[in-house]
């Protein structure tokens, strides 16, 4: 089934600000809310989708992904949005409704679901990965060890007294238009609705403890330099049960010897003598995965550059591939002999050695080619 436009289903441009979206998916959730169409699953379809949009567009290093790529983002496990569930939805973006996950109708009109406990979210880990420009061009899955928070065992918790366990604390103003009613994060328990009883040595005071866990990242093909991938749920976890964090993995590229990188193109500085460039012959020069034999046509100019089609990186989307740049380069001898000179100077004049590239006699450059070995 084909994802609708994220802009489409908010009903915003491509060019809204961030405070534009926030609205645009306020009035979207409010008309699709649950609590407001209960038992209708078209409703929360919509519901869920404008919260989808909402998650992507809201965060501005996705919405540039999505901008760019559309709903192909690249990344281990794609956009988390596609996995959200109601849960999800009200622990992330309960505040837009200016609560701690509630029905929205209960801090607009004063009644209505009775509100919800609001569900943690851990918070997210940040680490980066180094990658060779072979880890690039192939794609890899690597194992890294990750220093996380987990929930420790042992530990009790009981309710917040301050806030009877929902993590919410609601507050009603009688004005001249009838009740109004507030919803705020509880300070005591920061939302958990849970503080902590009994917890063992060496766990905070959130029930977490530090824990190393090693975990398998798949690195797509074609990534590059400063790219972000994102692991939903292999982040910190949340105290009291709550939606983990997730797993935000930076790229980095270790600079290649040989290759160097030019978007999906690798490029490569190819260093012949005149005597090769003019004769003409085959070399061997680095690629991915191995050598390639490429023929160096007689008469070969310095600056020219071939081409080996489909030889460079793989597109971030599978669809295409770059090709391997080779650029010539006639290398020109810097010390010659007192002989070389002499013989050098004899030929100065002929016509081969003027700026003719159709000219000459391919006897001439056979001969220079022996005596230079």
């Amino acid at each position: 089934m084909t994802k609708r436009d994220y802009y489409e289903i908010l009903g915003v441009s491509k060019s809204a600000t961030q405070e534009e979206i926030k609205k645009a998916y306020r009035k979207v959730a409010i008309q699709f809310h649950p609590d407001k169409n209960q038992g209708d699953k078209a409703a929360e379809e919509k519901f869920k989708e404008a919260a989808e949009a909402y998650e992507i567009l809201s965060h501005t290093e996705k919405r540039t992904q999505y901008d760019r790529f559309g709903h192909s983002r690249p990344g281990a496990g794609g956009f988390r949005g596609q996995d959200m569930n109601m849960e999800d939805i009200f622990s992330q973006f309960g505040d837009i409704f200016g609560g701690g996950g509630g029905s929205p109708f209960d801090s607009f009109f004063g009644g209505g679901g009775g509100g919800r406990t609001r569900q943690r979210k851990g918070s997210n880990l940040r680490i980066k990965l180094k990658l060779s420009l072979e880890e690039i061009a192939n794609g890899i899955e690597k194992k890294i060890k990750v220093n996380r928070l987990v929930r420790a065992e042992g530990v009790t918790f009981k309710n917040c007294q301050t806030c009877g366990g929902t993590g919410q604390l609601r507050k009603v103003v009688n004005t001249m238009l009838g009740q109004m009613v507030s919803t705020t994060t509880c300070s005591a328990c920061n939302g958990a609705g849970q503080l902590i009883d009994k917890r063992p040595a060496g766990v905070d005071n959130s029930g977490l403890v530090s824990k190393e866990d090693m975990i398998t990242v798949k690195i797509p093909a074609g990534v590059s330099e400063g790219m972000q991938l994102s692991m939903s749920g292999k982040g910190n976890e949340a105290p009291g049960g709550g939606v983990p964090g997730d797993l935000l993995i930076l790229i980095e590229e270790v600079e290649d010897k040989e290759l160097k990188r030019d978007g999906n193109n690798l490029v490569y500085d190819l260093h012949i003598s005149f005597i090769d460039a003019a004769l003409g012959t085959q070399v061997d020069v680095p690629s991915i995965g191995g050598k390639a034999r490429i023929k160096i046509e007689p008469g070969t100019q310095s600056g020219k550059i071939l081409r080996l089609r489909g030889k460079g990186l793989k597109d971030i989307n599978g669809y295409s591939a770059g090709d391997q740049l080779i650029y010539i380069n006639v290398w020109t001898p810097r010390k010659l002999t007192s002989e070389e000179k002499a013989k050098l100077e004899s030929l100065k004049s002929a016509p081969n050695f003027q700026p003719q590239p159709d000219a000459g006699e391919k006897g001439f450059f056979e001969r220079m080619k022996e005596y230079f070995g």
